[in-house]
Protein backbone atom coordinates (compact mmCIF):
# COMPACT_ATOMS: atom_id res chain seq x y z
CA UNK A 1 0.00 0.00 0.00
CA UNK A 2 1.08 3.37 -0.62
CA UNK A 3 2.42 5.36 1.82
CA UNK A 4 1.00 8.86 0.72
CA UNK A 5 3.55 10.83 3.72
CA UNK A 6 6.37 9.09 2.08
CA UNK A 7 5.37 9.19 -1.74
CA UNK A 8 2.89 12.79 -2.25
CA UNK A 9 2.70 13.34 -5.88
CA UNK A 10 2.37 9.69 -7.33
CA UNK A 11 -0.28 8.70 -4.51
CA UNK A 12 -2.18 11.69 -5.52
CA UNK A 13 -1.88 10.45 -9.45
CA UNK A 14 -3.75 7.51 -8.18
CA UNK A 15 -6.21 9.09 -6.33
CA UNK A 16 -7.28 11.45 -9.50
CA UNK A 17 -7.47 8.35 -12.08
CA UNK A 18 -9.72 6.76 -8.99
CA UNK A 19 -12.05 9.60 -9.32
CA UNK A 20 -10.97 11.02 -12.88
CA UNK A 21 -9.52 14.05 -12.10
CA UNK A 22 -7.84 14.82 -15.30
CA UNK A 23 -3.73 16.52 -14.78
CA UNK A 24 -1.85 18.67 -16.89
CA UNK A 25 1.66 19.80 -16.67
CA UNK A 26 4.12 22.54 -18.24
CA UNK A 27 6.95 20.87 -18.96
CA UNK A 28 9.65 23.94 -19.17
CA UNK A 29 13.41 22.75 -21.27
CA UNK A 30 16.26 24.77 -19.56
CA UNK A 31 17.77 25.11 -23.01
CA UNK A 32 14.97 26.59 -24.68
CA UNK A 33 13.84 29.69 -22.24
CA UNK A 34 14.91 32.58 -20.99
CA UNK A 35 14.80 33.31 -17.36
CA UNK A 36 12.20 36.33 -18.73
CA UNK A 37 10.28 33.35 -20.10
CA UNK A 38 10.39 31.05 -17.26
CA UNK A 39 9.01 33.48 -14.54
CA UNK A 40 5.73 34.48 -17.07
CA UNK A 41 5.39 31.01 -17.42
CA UNK A 42 5.89 30.24 -13.57
CA UNK A 43 3.41 33.29 -13.01
CA UNK A 44 1.19 31.64 -15.83
CA UNK A 45 1.37 28.36 -14.12
CA UNK A 46 -0.07 29.91 -10.67
CA UNK A 47 -2.43 31.56 -11.97
CA UNK A 48 -3.85 28.49 -14.02
CA UNK A 49 -3.36 26.26 -10.99
CA UNK A 50 -1.15 23.76 -13.40
CA UNK A 51 -0.85 20.56 -11.36
CA UNK A 52 2.97 20.07 -11.66
CA UNK A 53 5.86 21.63 -13.67
CA UNK A 54 8.34 19.14 -15.60
CA UNK A 55 11.99 20.00 -15.72
CA UNK A 56 13.80 18.83 -18.55
CA UNK A 57 14.96 18.36 -21.94
CA UNK A 58 17.43 15.80 -24.55
CA UNK A 59 20.48 17.65 -23.97
CA UNK A 60 20.20 20.35 -21.56
CA UNK A 61 23.66 22.12 -22.75
CA UNK A 62 23.63 24.77 -19.51
CA UNK A 63 23.69 24.24 -15.81
CA UNK A 64 20.94 26.17 -14.54
CA UNK A 65 18.88 23.22 -13.76
CA UNK A 66 19.08 24.33 -9.76
CA UNK A 67 18.88 28.06 -10.50
CA UNK A 68 15.43 27.43 -12.35
CA UNK A 69 13.92 25.14 -9.50
CA UNK A 70 15.42 27.69 -6.89
CA UNK A 71 13.13 30.45 -8.92
CA UNK A 72 9.85 28.18 -9.06
CA UNK A 73 9.82 27.22 -5.84
CA UNK A 74 10.36 30.85 -4.28
CA UNK A 75 7.39 32.38 -6.69
CA UNK A 76 4.41 28.74 -6.77
CA UNK A 77 3.23 26.18 -4.85
CA UNK A 78 3.50 23.96 -7.80
CA UNK A 79 5.32 20.84 -7.45
CA UNK A 80 8.42 20.38 -9.46
CA UNK A 81 8.96 16.90 -11.49
CA UNK A 82 12.05 15.93 -13.02
CA UNK A 83 11.91 14.70 -16.73
CA UNK A 84 15.82 13.73 -17.38
CA UNK A 85 17.16 13.41 -20.85
CA UNK A 86 20.24 12.04 -19.40
CA UNK A 87 21.85 10.70 -15.66
CA UNK A 88 22.97 14.23 -15.82
CA UNK A 89 19.98 15.80 -15.19
CA UNK A 90 19.77 15.55 -11.47
CA UNK A 91 18.85 18.03 -8.92
CA UNK A 92 17.71 17.41 -5.28
CA UNK A 93 16.35 20.63 -5.25
CA UNK A 94 12.67 19.48 -6.83
CA UNK A 95 10.33 17.53 -5.60
CA UNK A 96 10.06 13.97 -7.43
CA UNK A 97 11.81 12.62 -10.35
CA UNK A 98 10.59 10.08 -13.07
CA UNK A 99 12.97 7.47 -13.56
CA UNK A 100 12.65 6.45 -16.83
CA UNK A 101 12.91 3.44 -18.90
CA UNK A 102 12.61 3.53 -22.17
CA UNK A 103 10.66 0.49 -23.18
CA UNK A 104 9.60 1.20 -26.52
CA UNK A 105 12.94 0.98 -27.73
CA UNK A 106 15.93 -1.65 -27.34
CA UNK A 107 18.44 0.17 -26.28
CA UNK A 108 20.12 -1.70 -23.10
CA UNK A 109 21.56 1.26 -21.87
CA UNK A 110 18.02 3.24 -21.41
CA UNK A 111 16.14 0.04 -20.55
CA UNK A 112 18.44 -0.46 -17.31
CA UNK A 113 22.05 0.74 -18.36
CA UNK A 114 21.81 4.37 -16.95
CA UNK A 115 20.14 3.20 -13.87
CA UNK A 116 22.28 1.30 -12.48
CA UNK A 117 24.71 4.45 -12.30
CA UNK A 118 22.15 6.72 -10.66
CA UNK A 119 20.10 4.38 -8.15
CA UNK A 120 22.59 4.19 -5.40
CA UNK A 121 22.00 8.57 -5.49
CA UNK A 122 18.39 8.28 -6.14
CA UNK A 123 18.21 5.85 -3.31
CA UNK A 124 19.59 8.21 -0.84
CA UNK A 125 18.15 11.68 -2.70
CA UNK A 126 15.15 12.80 -0.55
CA UNK A 127 13.71 13.07 -3.95
CA UNK A 128 10.56 11.21 -4.43
CA UNK A 129 11.08 8.65 -7.25
CA UNK A 130 8.16 7.47 -9.80
CA UNK A 131 9.25 4.50 -12.04
CA UNK A 132 7.80 5.00 -15.50
CA UNK A 133 7.43 3.47 -18.74
CA UNK A 134 8.52 5.70 -21.30
CA UNK A 135 7.34 5.12 -25.18
CA UNK A 136 8.22 7.33 -27.97
CA UNK A 137 5.01 7.18 -30.45
CA UNK A 138 6.49 8.69 -34.22
CA UNK A 139 5.33 12.13 -34.58
CA UNK A 140 5.67 12.12 -38.19
CA UNK A 141 9.39 14.22 -37.54
CA UNK A 142 12.51 12.82 -37.02
CA UNK A 143 13.17 14.17 -32.65
CA UNK A 144 15.65 15.41 -30.34
CA UNK A 145 14.58 11.70 -28.11
CA UNK A 146 14.73 9.30 -30.72
CA UNK A 147 18.12 10.85 -32.05
CA UNK A 148 19.84 10.98 -28.57
CA UNK A 149 18.28 7.78 -27.54
CA UNK A 150 19.18 5.75 -30.95
CA UNK A 151 15.86 4.36 -31.12
CA UNK A 152 12.67 3.93 -33.36
CA UNK A 153 9.61 5.22 -32.22
CA UNK A 154 6.27 3.10 -32.57
CA UNK A 155 4.55 3.79 -35.93
CA UNK A 156 1.31 6.04 -35.34
CA UNK A 157 -0.78 3.58 -36.16
CA UNK A 158 0.15 0.74 -34.85
CA UNK A 159 -2.46 0.59 -31.54
CA UNK A 160 -1.69 -3.28 -30.72
CA UNK A 161 2.32 -2.45 -30.13
CA UNK A 162 1.57 0.38 -28.00
CA UNK A 163 -0.87 -1.40 -25.96
CA UNK A 164 1.25 -4.28 -25.77
CA UNK A 165 4.35 -2.56 -24.68
CA UNK A 166 2.21 -0.57 -21.57
CA UNK A 167 0.80 -3.93 -20.61
CA UNK A 168 3.98 -5.26 -19.99
CA UNK A 169 5.59 -1.96 -18.25
CA UNK A 170 2.83 -2.40 -16.03
CA UNK A 171 3.43 -5.99 -15.48
CA UNK A 172 7.06 -5.31 -14.74
CA UNK A 173 5.74 -3.24 -11.60
CA UNK A 174 5.87 0.29 -13.46
CA UNK A 175 3.86 3.24 -12.08
CA UNK A 176 3.33 5.15 -14.93
CA UNK A 177 3.28 5.19 -18.87
CA UNK A 178 4.14 7.71 -20.12
CA UNK A 179 3.80 7.95 -24.45
CA UNK A 180 5.43 10.89 -26.31
CA UNK A 181 5.31 12.05 -29.60
CA UNK A 182 8.82 14.25 -29.02
CA UNK A 183 9.19 17.89 -28.79
CA UNK A 184 8.63 19.61 -31.90
CA UNK A 185 6.04 16.32 -33.09
CA UNK A 186 4.37 17.22 -36.52
CA UNK A 187 1.06 15.55 -35.48
CA UNK A 188 -0.10 14.55 -31.99
CA UNK A 189 -0.71 10.91 -30.52
CA UNK A 190 -4.36 9.71 -31.81
CA UNK A 191 -7.03 9.53 -29.47
CA UNK A 192 -7.36 5.83 -30.72
CA UNK A 193 -4.10 4.96 -29.75
CA UNK A 194 -4.40 6.65 -26.47
CA UNK A 195 -8.08 4.97 -25.77
CA UNK A 196 -6.49 1.85 -26.71
CA UNK A 197 -3.80 2.09 -24.24
CA UNK A 198 -6.02 3.30 -21.47
CA UNK A 199 -7.97 0.62 -22.17
CA UNK A 200 -5.69 -2.29 -21.22
CA UNK A 201 -3.53 -0.66 -18.29
CA UNK A 202 -4.76 0.07 -14.32
CA UNK A 203 -1.65 2.90 -13.34
CA UNK A 204 -2.20 5.83 -14.91
CA UNK A 205 -0.81 7.31 -18.41
CA UNK A 206 0.93 10.19 -19.13
CA UNK A 207 0.61 11.77 -22.97
CA UNK A 208 2.82 14.60 -24.17
CA UNK A 209 3.88 15.82 -28.04
CA UNK A 210 2.29 17.44 -30.86
CA UNK A 211 -0.24 19.12 -28.07
CA UNK A 212 -0.52 22.77 -29.56
CA UNK A 213 -4.43 23.64 -28.44
CA UNK A 214 -6.68 23.45 -25.44
CA UNK A 215 -8.98 21.13 -27.58
CA UNK A 216 -6.38 18.93 -28.24
CA UNK A 217 -5.31 18.52 -24.71
CA UNK A 218 -9.15 18.24 -24.04
CA UNK A 219 -9.32 15.06 -26.79
CA UNK A 220 -6.90 13.53 -24.96
CA UNK A 221 -8.14 13.59 -21.61
CA UNK A 222 -11.22 12.16 -23.18
CA UNK A 223 -9.66 9.77 -24.91
CA UNK A 224 -8.30 8.00 -21.92
CA UNK A 225 -5.35 10.55 -20.39
CA UNK A 226 -5.10 11.14 -16.88
CA UNK A 227 -2.15 13.99 -17.92
CA UNK A 228 -1.03 15.52 -20.65
CA UNK A 229 2.42 17.54 -21.03
CA UNK A 230 2.81 20.72 -23.15
CA UNK A 231 6.25 22.23 -23.82
CA UNK A 232 7.05 23.50 -26.98
CA UNK A 233 3.37 24.99 -27.49
CA UNK A 234 4.38 26.75 -24.62
CA UNK A 235 7.31 28.23 -25.34
CA UNK A 236 6.10 29.95 -28.45
CA UNK A 237 2.94 31.02 -26.10
CA UNK A 238 3.20 30.97 -22.79
CA UNK A 239 -0.60 32.12 -22.36
CA UNK A 240 -2.04 28.78 -23.81
CA UNK A 241 -1.07 27.33 -20.11
CA UNK A 242 -4.28 29.47 -18.75
CA UNK A 243 -6.37 27.44 -21.51
CA UNK A 244 -5.45 24.18 -21.74
CA UNK A 245 -5.16 23.93 -17.85
CA UNK A 246 -8.92 24.74 -18.56
CA UNK A 247 -9.46 22.70 -20.65
CA UNK A 248 -8.19 19.72 -19.44
CA UNK A 249 -9.11 20.38 -15.67
CA UNK A 250 -13.07 20.66 -16.91
CA UNK A 251 -12.74 17.01 -18.29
Amino acid sequence: MINPNRFPIYADLLEAKKQGKKKFFALIDPDKLHFDQIDQTIELGQTAQIDAFFIGGSLMVNNVLDDIIIRIKENSTIPIILFPGSSRQLSYKADALLFLSLISGRNPELLIGKHVETAPYLKISPLEIISTGYMLIDGGVPTSVSYMSNTYPIPATKNDIAVCTAIAGELLGLKLIYMDAGSGARQAISTKMINAVSSSIDIPLIIGGGIRTAERAYQNVQAGADMVVVGNALEKDPNLIIDIAAAVHSA
